[in-house]
């Protein structure tokens, strides 16, 4: 049962994916918090996966990680920078999840040997783990974004659940459609046609959206939304124009601007408890959106680029949001260029040469052996040109590597992912996700969630964060070899940041007196960058890039 006065808002997309739910999710959730309500924000995503964790990025964009270690969508990223705060692992559903709870009470004999259906067991669980989320963080409002669209046939049992569910409470649940109007060039002609066949789709499953959040190359005309009012059932008030923007971070104050807050709650008969302002979210967003700020040039060298003949920037969203929010602090614009590894790799000359006209260089995460020794060439050139580096995860144990191979000339270093019997495994695998990999338990088994760091004082990382002990995201299963520290060390490279115990290398970097900014972290600190709290290290990074300019 629903908790009594629990509002429920469903998000559902029309025409086709991609035009932002997400970020429309993200708004909606922040209006309503900035309102003074508790607000719990699920995403709901219908593929049978059990998390995100296993999938290539350029399948499905980065994977995000969850304080608790849960492998989720990245739009759980999104809705964390425009909250503000942590998610928890209820508000993520896959049908993988859903399935495997079915399944795993049906064979524990929970059912009591009833036929075990699609509807209603599997609807009913679907339900659960909504009021589930809700109760868990004690909020006032859910925001439910339903992945996908709704003509996808795997969505069904989502969108009855939600009509179940209005059934139930129908002062308390309503519905937002997410829809797109296209504007064809041999036309010129904005059409709602795709948009009304959406609406009626979404009815076929008895269900009226209360909104038509309207998706469009450019603003709504009154004409387009009067067709839509009357074709879709939906008032005019409640037809709320989205263009398209510079930054997303736009959105809630261009809906907040159409009163999108104030309607929501009339809609769920809740008052307003206090004036909207976002002023600090304004200011920030403004800072995004200069194009008279100073550039900072930087170059994110990665191998999850390809997708046919596209350039698939969602692989690495957190990091170039990241970047985004150290900038804006900074009153800077970053200028981001994507770096094929593999054209490095390849030997293309020119790739490599080119890495100096930027101010700064990020090596972000990854796995296999695709790219890396171009990465690698990457990260020497960086070191060697004193050109402000940043490596995340795999750019950390590639830089350690690197290190090892050019300065130690321990020229067969390597990681044991890559290299099993190397001669110098300076990365190696962590001992307990050896049965992992010999069970070929992949899924959820890395290193995963938020782990702490001891911090040395006179470090880069120690200037930065300004404090002893942090707490950081993982999401890992090699670490740098403790056999080579000593010897790493040694030669000049400091370890500023530590496990508890002293045992895992969570930091490396060379001193200020070596190079204006060599650092890499095996955790990935782009997950805990916030609008209105950028990363420290990021912007520590773009401080010595932008310095790098003026030299």
């Amino acid at each position: 049962m629903a908790r009594e006065g629990h509002k429920y808002i469903f998000v559902i997309g029309g025409v086709m994916s991609g035009v932002g739910k997400g970020v429309v999710t993200s708004s909606i959730g922040l209006l309503l918090q900035e309102n003074g309500y508790s607000v719990n924000l699920v995403k709901i995503d219908p593929y049978l996966n059990v998390d995100a964790g296993t999938m290539n990025p350029t399948e499905h964009g980065e994977t995000f990680v969850l304080k608790s270690g849960l492998e989720t969508d990245q739009d759980m990223g999104n809705y964390e920078r425009f909250l503000g705060r942590d998610l928890t692992d209820g508000d993520y559903v896959t049908s993988g999840m859903v399935y495997q709870s079915v399944i795993a009470r049906e064979r524990a004999l929970e059912y009591g040997g009833k036929c075990v259906e699609a509807i209603p067991h599997v609807r009913d669980e679907i339900t659960r783990r909504i009021l589930a989320a809700a109760d868990h963080n004690g909020s006032n409002v859910s925001v439910i974004e339903i992945g996908g669209t709704i003509g996808d046939f795997q969505n069904a049992l989502f969108i009855d659940a939600a009509r179940v569910l209005r059934v139930h409470n129908p002062d308390d649940v309503i519905f937002v459609m997410v829809s797109y109007l296209p504007v064809p060039s041999t036309l010129g002609e904005m059409k709602t046609r795709p948009t009304q066949h959406a609406m009626r789709e979404l009815n076929s499953y008895g269900v009226q959206a209360d909104f038509i959040i309207a998706r469009a190359t450019q603003a709504l005309d009154d004409r387009r939304k009067e067709k839509l009012a009357i074709s879709c059932n939906v008032h005019t008030d409640r037809i709320i124009s989205a263009p398209d923007i510079s930054s997303i971070y736009e959105a809630p104050i261009n809906f907040e601007k159409d009163k999108l807050g104030k309607a929501l709650l009339d809609a769920l008969k809740l008052p307003e408890k206090q004036k909207v302002s976002l002023t600090a979210w304004k200011k920030f967003a403004a800072a995004v959106a200069n194009k008279n700020a100073p550039e900072v040039s930087i170059a994110i060298v990665g191998k999850y680029f390809d997708t046919g003949d596209f350039v698939l920037s969602d692989a690495y969203l957190s990091v170039i949001e990241a970047i985004k929010f150290s900038a804006a602090k900074l009153g800077k614009k970053a200028k981001i260029t994507w770096v094929n590894s593999k054209h490095i790799e390849s030997g293309d000359k020119g790739a490599l040469a080119g890495l100096a006209n930027y101010q700064g260089i990020i090596v972000p995460g990854g796995f296999g052996e695709s790219g890396i020794e171009g990465k690698i060439k990457a990260i020497q050139f960086a070191r060697e040109k004193k050109i402000p580096y940043f490596g995340l995860c795999y750019g950390m144990q590639l830089m350690v590597i690197e290190y090892a191979r050019n300065v130690l000339k321990l020229k067969n270093a390597h990681t044991t992912e890559i290299q099993k019997n190397s001669e110098d495994p300076v990365v190696d695998i962590m001992l307990d996700q050896k049965k992992h990999l010999a069970e070929n338990t992949y899924g959820g088994t890395m290193r995963l969630g938020a782990y702490p760091a001891h911090i040395k004082k006179g470090t880069i990382a120690r200037g930065a964060y300004k404090k002893d002990v942090v707490e950081e995201r993982h999401r890992h299963r090699y670490e740098i070899n403790p056999a080579y520290v000593e010897r790493l060390e040694k030669a000049g490279l400091v370890f500023s940041g530590t496990s508890p115990d002293g045992v895992l290398m969570e930091i490396a970097e060379l001193p200020r007196s070596v190079h204006p900014f060599m650092l890499g972290t095996q955790f990935h600190p782009e997950l805990q960058a916030r609008p209105l709290d950028p990363h420290p290290l990021f912007t520590e990074f773009l401080k010595a890039a932008a310095d790098q300019k003026r030299k």
